[in-house]
């Protein structure tokens, strides 16, 4: 397994930084002042993670399936490629794209933190933060991947990207089969917030009910 881990320097003293530290203060004030509802900055927290954040990443795959000039920008230069869609800012710095063959499967983990490219995936799910992912997902990929349901052929290639405050990662899944023809949007719509990760794969099966 090759492990291209970058220099992690991520320049937080805990697994919080200090902007993620600022807010969880503010969150604790609010709610003991009773000027929000736990559930509802749960609900809030939930859609940014798995249905509004993601749905950029989704886009930004889908144009790379359609568009050649711009898949060609999205791995010279991943910054500019999804800044040239309007998603961005601090946490879409230093984007990195990461594209899956059938040969090499990429996965993604921050082994210190929870450093993740917020502008194109939202909010990083509780998993990807806890302490068992970020140590296992190095030592052992194949045995985490088959935790996801991921079962990937034995002369597959498994590279772990070690994301850092500087550089963060999107993984470009395999276009399912079948999908010729697709439009933009209904391919963006079976793109899955782990199949930018690195921790799902993509099939034809995953597109909503119509």
């Amino acid at each position: 397994m090759q492990q291209p881990h970058a220099p992690h320097d991520h320049g937080h003293g805990s697994e919080l930084d200090e902007m993620a530290l600022r807010v969880r203060a503010l969150e604790t004030i609010l709610i003991e002042k009773g000027l929000i509802e736990p559930a509802a900055l749960d609900e809030l927290i939930e859609t940014y993670e798995t249905r509004i954040g993601p749905r950029n990443g989704a886009r930004v795959v889908a144009r790379a399936w359609v568009d050649p000039d711009f898949r060609r920008q999205l791995f010279a230069d991943g910054t500019a490629a999804i800044g040239a869609l309007g998603y961005g800012g601090r946490s879409g710095n230093h984007l990195l794209a990461l594209e899956n063959t059938p040969s090499v499967h990429n996965m993604v983990v921050c082994t210190l933190c929870s450093c993740y490219p917020w502008a194109v995936l939202g909010l990083p799910p509780l998993w990807y933060k806890s302490a068992p992912y970020r140590s296992r997902a190095v030592a052992e990929p194949r045995a985490v991947l088959r935790e996801f349901g991921v079962e990937l052929p034995s002369e597959t290639e498994i590279r772990v990207w070690d994301s850092t405050a500087e550089l963060r990662y999107l993984v470009i899944p395999m276009r399912p089969a079948g999908t010729d023809g697709w439009s933009e949007e209904r391919l963006a719509g079976i793109v899955t917030r782990d199949s930018m990760i690195g921790t799902g794969v993509l099939t034809r099966s995953r597109e909503p009910a119509r």
